[in-house]
């Protein structure tokens, strides 16, 4: 299904009171997934893990838990993105994917199922709903999970990966971001 083009002149009239806009940030991190469904968490268990170790000035971090559109939602007024979310390709659980926004560029927007939004699918209704403020870096972390059982804890091999995925994260918000300062 192709969106409509957005209307001239963008989206932000139409998505905010007139004089405001939303808060500008250098980048906002999302934790998607459930964290009541033992690996499906990692997304907001390492959100809860940077906001306790600390992140640079100018860095949102924001537990998208399983509302996906919202994700899309939580990307305004970002310059960069970064969202981790669980995974289940058959790979080994802990296994870490890192996606560049490069390979995202042409997520195919499929409103179908508009209550079971995946960060892919947020993805593409975020570059249709923001047009030209959509960010211009965005990246994702999958982590392989293991088990996402309903009251399961997260697993060692995920809870691994977790450390692996902060270090890199807090690595990226360190340094600027491509293209800009």
């Amino acid at each position: 299904m192709t969106a409509p083009p957005p209307p001239a002149g963008g989206f932000a009239h139409l998505l905010d009171p007139p004089g405001w806009q939303p808060p500008a940030c250098d980048a906002v991190v999302i934790g998607c997934g459930n964290p009541l469904r033992g690996d499906d968490g990692a997304g907001p268990v390492l959100i809860r893990q940077l906001a306790e170790r600390g992140v640079p000035p100018g860095v949102r971090l924001v537990d998208g838990g399983t509302a996906g559109m919202d994700t899309a939602f939580a990307m305004r007024g970002a310059r960069r993105v970064i969202i981790v979310d669980a995974s289940r390709t058959g790979a080994a659980p802990g296994t870490v994917y890192q996606v560049p926004g490069a390979e995202l560029a042409n997520l195919p927007l499929d409103p179908r199922h508009p209550h079971a939004f995946r960060w892919d699918q947020a993805l593409a209704f975020g570059r249709w709903l923001l047009g030209d403020d959509y960010p211009a870096d965005v990246t994702v972390y999958l982590i392989e999970a293991a088990d996402v059982t309903p009251g399961a804890e997260l697993s060692a091999p995920v809870r691994a990966a977790l450390g692996v995925v902060a270090e890199r994260v807090l690595a990226s918000l360190a340094s600027p971001p491509p293209g800009g300062t």
